[in-house]
Order: C-alpha cells, then sequence, then structure tokens
C-alpha cells in the first residue's frame, strides 16, 4: 500500500475545519488531513509531494448530469453561444463540409433567444443542410430541432399523433414544423436515434466523457435519467478498468400512465440498487419529469405565461405519488425535475404522502432545478428534508433572456433563489445538468458566486443579491452533492477515512483579487482513490 503526503499546498477541505496544509493519503483513502508536522510524524517515510503553492480541493461531485449524453454532446456540433440563426446554420454547414461521409449531423445547445419567436422550423435547417437529416438538441434537452430530412426518417407526418405529455409542433396549417418537445422528443426521437448507436459508439462517449472530467476535476458525477444502455456502457468500462470517475445513478422512471407499469420500473431500479454498489458504480435512486421548461413553455407554472398559456404537468400528483412511496418504502432516493413552482408543490406533496404512508425512515430526496419556486414552498420542502438540486449554469445572464421574457412579471425577480434554500436550512446541492450546460465545474462556480456570466462578460448580473460566498458555493458541489446520494462518509470532503479523491487547482481562487479567477483558473492533477488520474503539463 503506497503512501503519498501532499505539502505545501493551501487545502480547502469542505469540512468542518475548511483549512489545512497538509494531506496523507494511504492507499486509497486519506489518513490525515492538518498540519505539516503532524502528517509527517504519522508516515515519517511516506512519499512526499510537494504542490508548489497550489490549491487543492475536493474532487467536485457534479449534482445532476447525463454523463454519457454528455460524452456524446462532445463529439456533435456545438451550438453554444450561437446567438442567431445565422450563426447556428453557418456552424452547421462548416460541420457539414468538413465531414461530408456521415450519415446525419447531430448538434447541441441551442438556445430559444437564438430563434425568432423562440420557435425554431426544418425550414431554417434544410436551407444549408438539404439532403441529410439534421437533429439539433436545445440547451435544455428538452426539445429537438430538425430538418425535413429528419422527419421523414423519423416517419413523422402531418397527422403523427401527439404522445401523452408532448408535442410536434404544427403551423397554422397543421403541418409538422419541425419542431419536437418533452415526451416527443423522449419517446419519438431519442429511440431512433439510440437504434443507430453502436457499442462502439457508446464506449467512445464513454471514453470522452472520463477525459472531460478528468481535465476538469469531476471525480463523481450523478447521473439523472440512466437507462439499461448506460448501464451496460459503465458495466464496461468498469470491468475493463477505464473508469476514472464515479458515478450515482438514478434509474429514470417514465409516466406510462398505469400505476402498475410505473411500479415495476421503481422494482427495477430496487433491484439495480441492491447489485451495484461498488465504488465506482452505483444506483441510489429513481428520477421523473414532473414538467418541462420555462423556456419552452413546458414548465408548470401556477399563474399563465406571458403569452396566457401553461403547461399540464407530465407527472400529476395522482400517478406520482404512489411512485414516490413505492421508491421510498425500497430505500430509494427519489430524484424529481420540477422546474416551475407548481410542479414542486407537485413534488412536495408527492414526498408529504410518502412520509405519510411509510412512517420514520431515512430519507434522501430531492427536486431537481426549482427555478421557479415561491418562498412558502421552500419552508415546506426543508421541513420535509428535500434537497435542492440547482445548476447556477443555469442562471448564467447571458441565457436569461428569454427566460425572462416567458414570465415577463414580477417572478423573473425570484429565478434560482439559492440563498432561500440555505436560510430555510435545506440542502442546496451544485451540479451542471451537463450536456445541457457546458460540464466544468468552475465556470459554475463562478456564475453561482457572481451571477455574472461565464460565457459572456457583458452580460451583466442576474439577480445579484442571489449570489453565494464562494466558499459555500464549493460546499454546495462537493460536500452537499455527496450527502444528497448518501455518500458523505466516502466522498465530497477531505477527511480522515474517505476516498482520497481530489484537484490541485494552478490557482488559489480563494485568495484571488477578482472570482473572474475561476474563469482562468486549471486543474493541474485530479486525484481518484490516491491515485493520479490527470497531471496537466506545468506539474509532469
Amino acid at each position: 500500500m503506497t503512501t503519498q503526503l501532499y505539502t505545501n499546498a493551501r487545502i480547502f477541505t469542505a469540512d468542518t475545519r475548511r483549512w489545512a496544509e497538509a494531506l496523507l493519503v494511504e492507499g486509497e483513502r486519506i489518513l490525515y488531513v492538518g498540519d505539516a508536522d503532524t502528517a509527517h510524524r504519522l508516515r515519517p517515510n511516506a512519499e512526499h509531494i510537494d504542490l508548489s503553492g497550489h490549491l487543492v480541493v475536493p474532487g467536485f461531485v457534479d449534482g445532476h448530469a447525463h454523463v454519457i449524453g454528455t460524452g456524446e454532446a462532445l463529439g456533435q456540433v456545438n451550438l453554444w453561444g450561437a446567438g442567431s440563426v445565422q450563426q447556428i446554420q453557418q456552424r452547421i454547414k462548416e460541420w457539414d463540409n468538413e465531414r461530408p461521409n456521415t450519415a446525419r449531423i447531430l448538434a447541441t445547445g441551442w438556445l430559444h433567444g437564438a430563434i425568432p419567436g423562440g420557435v425554431p422550423d426544418a425550414a431554417m435547417l434544410d436551407a444549408v443542410v438539404p439532403d441529410k437529416p439534421v437533429y439539433a438538441f436545445a440547451y435544455d434537452f428538452h426539445s429537438v430541432w430538425v430538418n425535413t430530412a429528419a422527419l421523414t426518417e423519423l416517419g413523422i407526418t402531418d397527422q403523427t399523433q401527439n404522445p401523452a405529455g408532448g408535442t410536434i409542433k404544427r403551423d397554422s396549417r397543421g403541418r409538422a414544423t419541425g419542431y419536437i418537445d418533452e415526451n416527443a422528443f423522449y419517446d419519438m426521437v431519442m429511440p431512433f436515434l439510440e437504434s443507430h448507436v453502436s457499442q462502439n459508439d457508446h464506449d467512445a462517449s464513454m471514453a470522452a466523457v472520463q477525459r472531460a472530467y478528468r481535465e476538469t476535476g469531476v471525480t463523481t458525477a450523478c447521473d439523472m435519467g440512466f437507462n439499461e444502455t448506460d448501464l451496460d456502457t459503465f458495466r464496461r468500462a468498469e470491468k475493463s478498468g477505464k473508469l476514472t470517475s464515479r458515478l450515482m445513478a438514478y434509474w429514470r422512471v417514465n409516466n406510462t400512465g398505469s400505476v402498475a407499469d410505473n411500479i415495476a420500473q421503481v422494482e427495477r431500479a430496487a433491484e439495480l440498487a441492491a447489485h451495484h454498489t461498488s465504488p465506482y458504480l452505483r444506483v441510489v435512486g429513481i428520477k421523473v419529469m414532473v414538467d418541462g421548461t420555462i423556456d419552452g413553455c413546458t414548465a408548470t407554472l401556477r399563474s399563465p405565461y406571458a403569452d396566457g398559456t401553461n403547461a399540464d404537468p407530465i407527472w400529476s400528483l395522482e400517478d406520482l405519488a404512489p411512485v414516490v412511496a413505492s421508491a421510498d418504502a425500497a430505500g430509494l432516493k427519489v430524484a424529481m425535475h420540477a422546474i416551475g413552482d407548481e410542479a414542486v408543490g407537485i413534488a412536495i406533496s408527492a414526498v408529504e404522502h410518502a412520509v405519510a404512508q411509510n412512517g420514520p425512515r431515512e430519507r434522501r430526496h430531492r427536486i431537481e432545478h426549482l427555478e421557479l419556486v415561491e418562498r412558502a414552498d421552500v419552508d415546506r420542502l426543508a421541513s420535509l428534508g428535500i434537497t435542492a438540486s440547482m445548476q447556477p449554469v443555469h442562471a448564467d445572464p447571458a441565457i436569461s433572456e428569454n427566460w425572462r421574457a416567458k414570465l415577463d412579471d414580477d417572478r423573473v425577480d425570484r429565478g434560482f433563489a439559492w440563498p432561500w434554500i440555505t436560510e430555510a436550512g435545506a440542502h442546496l446541492a451544485f451540479g451542471t445538468d451537463s450536456p445541457t450546460s457546458p460540464h466544468a465545474p468552475l465556470p459554475n462556480m463562478y456564475v453561482a458566486t457572481t451571477r455574472a456570466s461565464a460565457l459572456d462578460p457583458n452580460a451583466g448580473t442576474n439577480i445579484p443579491g442571489f449570489a453565494l460566498p464562494m466558499a459555500d458555493s464549493f460546499e454546495h458541489a462537493t460536500r452537499e452533492s455527496a450527502w444528497t446520494c448518501g455518500a458523505e462518509h466516502e466522498i465530497g470532503r477531505l477527511s480522515a477515512g474517505l476516498f482520497a479523491d481530489f484537484l490541485v487547482l494552478d490557482t488559489d481562487v480563494f485568495a484571488a483579487a477578482s472570482p473572474a479567477s475561476l474563469l482562468q483558473a486549471s486543474v493541474v492533477r485530479t486525484v481518484l482513490g490516491g491515485r493520479t488520474v490527470y497531471e496537466s503539463d506545468e506539474i509532469s
């Protein structure tokens, strides 16, 4: 068993004693974190690693991610930052010119605000790629914009019926426009695309995301929407020793309209949770989608959108309550996507039902996103022990214009209210929701700390009074994210007995003159379970 002593560093522990000067690692775990003299006495013959005055922080625990999807997105046309239809068209056309033999084009990251009226149509893509299918995923991954060739290969016609909880958008003449959202996207488009992805493709996506995580300091991800294909891909990677990050998986449960079929999905998750308990792959709970997004006007609100419309929930309380109660009884953690304030209320009521039905027990249920929430509901979720799982990057002012326009009233002044969560005494976990947003944690911390944009320095701020202190933000993205997965005794802090998962930054962002240092700082070393899995040229 190797023993390593890391010194000459400022070490942020995310623990009750936030700072230390030495870290002693024995095998996979931390033996001691504290002062250098004690560390030397404990293991005088340890291998000594001088960190040249750099900053050490716990490995990031991305509280909400789609891991394989993140790897896939790394190989697609990147539409992040494209501010107009013309820019989107240009990037897709350039991609096609460079790869003329591809059967279809996949793109990701377009913003609703870049499209006039926020609703794209097939003709815009036909104008640049008329001869092969194009699938452009919205940045929030709740909708897809396709060209005519894609509609044809999907078999979607003007007569195709909308599935429950999803829409094939149509024009005034009833013609399919090429914009497909929510369950129509998930149930009709994604299975078709998945059927054209090989095992080698999945493995390549896995390799890509593992590399990206190593380079940016993500040592654990909480996967929201895990499925059988993802499971098989992770099993292969774990068996071959290719995983360089840990996974806490939440099994996707879809609303079939049948209580029995919905409960059967919960039972499958419980079966997997009993079998997958390794340090690298754990199935810990289920994920349900209560509503959609504000940008797409599919989130469920208590008051209508600015245009007078509203959206029904994907899961009504009547459908959701028995699923949450079943998962709760099985000891599973329940993650509920709820963006609109009405959907948040439904999610809270479902947990309340489970508590009433199942009685006293330890629970780690959570609500994802909570972009729009009422203060009374924050107090209510805190009293029920529900974690708020939120993504600072979603509050980036560079992508907020369309979000605000869809509401266009005083509700915009309570968007992404992180301090309300902590003031109420609830747990707050931070993540990125990649690939709906960039996967790198440090820009995420910048938005959390400033409410300014990591994408556009000229975008201003988005309710700056909701910004959080930097140390708190880091803890929400490490310790708190670990807690909500039930892994607080293994990861998320630098503390004796926990896995030695940490990273070394080239900049002490806590001591820097400006939070903007978070946008320039780089990871120079990533350590997972005591093993260095990434080392930059700067220190290699």
